[in-house]
């Protein structure tokens, strides 16, 4: 028997939905109720599978970079994505100015220094 991910969202008014029953496989106990799904839950799938490497990774965004062959900024990116669907708040305009300071280092505009630098700066404000 094939197993699909619960369906999070209403397909008609799409509110959250909220789980009313679980079974248990093995005994087939039953328990009925009103359960509310938890954050992570209702993650959609490309933040839910970025979440699943990143902790993998063990919260290493070079690795994270590394296993996906994508740019430091790219990962950040996908980071803050990932933030925002939790219902985290991101510092939008912090988080922008030091992704471009990373993708100008990274087209090699910038030394390193310059950019460790810049990046200091940006955390003092």
């Amino acid at each position: 028997m094939s197993e699909y991910a619960a369906p999070t969202h209403c397909p008609v008014c799409h509110e959250t939905l909220r789980v009313t029953g679980l079974r248990c496989p093995h005994c087939r106990t039953r328990i009925e109720g009103e359960f509310v799904l938890n954050e992570f839950a209702l993650l959609p799938p490309e933040p839910l599978e970025f979440l699943r490497l990143f902790v993998k990774a063990r919260g290493n965004l070079k690795e994270v970079e590394r296993i996906l062959g994508v740019s430091y900024p790219t990962v950040r990116a996908r980071l803050e994505a990932l933030l925002r669907a939790l219902g985290y708040e991101v510092e939008e305009e912090t988080n922008d100015e030091r992704a471009e300071v990373l993708a100008a280092l990274e087209r090699g505009e910038i030394s390193a220094e310059e950019a460790a630098a810049r990046l200091r700066a940006l955390r003092k404000r």
